[in-house]
């Protein structure tokens, strides 16, 4: 299965072209421009030098959250542009497991944390027995002081995401025996989006370009500003 995937939850914005579990080419680039400026021509460029044109694409798959509200909206966008001309079935990922999978060669617990600001961090944990992962909770929008209290004794974890020295230096006033990722393998990537589309693939949970939805986690902050200017909960 040839999967396209894209990622453009952070500042950084990557794509790549997967057989299966197999890399075959990877494009990532933090330079500063928008996604809107470097997304599509990346996506071009990598088909175009694979040899591989989009009609021999199966599976385009996207992150879909949590993340940077507006680079998120310029993926979806993206990728629901190239299903809905390819008529290509898609798959919107969970940003946190896609930085999961990046750890998933290593046996034990991983800890996603991607900073959310508010003193929060949007957090995930799953468990890798080296080769599949189990999901142990629910993405969410979680503070330091609630995560590491549900943790309890249980902090031998290794930390992913633009999150992880955050609750690596609050951790280790706490006693916690946690471990950073290598950079290089700590931020999400589009391999790691391509790797969870693939199970869901399996598992027969892909959608077309209509049913890809972002999954924000919670409330942007023009929306929380408007709920308080009516005097509602936010």
């Amino acid at each position: 299965m040839n999967i396209l995937a894209l990622d453009t939850s952070a500042k950084s914005v990557s794509v790549c072209l997967c057989r299966d579990e197999f890399l075959v080419a990877q494009s990532y680039q933090n330079s500063g421009l928008t996604h809107s400026q470097t997304l599509m021509p990346l996506c071009h460029d990598l088909l175009d030098r694979c040899g591989v044109p989009l009609r021999e694409v199966d599976l385009i798959a996207c992150a879909a959250g949590p993340g940077s509200f507006t680079g998120l909206r310029i993926g979806l966008a993206a990728a629901k542009g190239l299903g809905w001309a390819t008529e290509k079935p898609c798959c919107g990922v969970s940003t946190l497991e896609a930085m999961a999978w990046q750890m998933a060669h290593r046996r034990g617990e991983i800890l996603c944390a991607m900073d959310a600001r508010r003193g929060q961090v949007y957090n995930a944990r799953f468990f890798s027995d080296g080769e599949h992962l189990e999901r142990l909770c629910p993405d969410r929008a979680i503070s330091l002081e609630e995560l590491f209290s549900e943790l309890g004794e249980k902090t031998e974890q290794v930390l992913v995401g633009d999150g992880a020295e955050l609750c690596y230096n609050d951790g280790r006033r706490r006693g916690a025996r946690q471990e950073l990722a290598p950079p290089h393998l700590r931020f999400q990537t589009a391999w790691g989006v391509a790797r969870a589309a693939l199970e869901m693939a399996r598992a027969g949970r892909c959608t077309d370009a209509a049913g890809l939805r972002a999954q924000y986690i919670r409330l942007s902050q023009a929306e929380r500003e408007r709920l308080a200017r009516q005097g509602r909960p936010v």
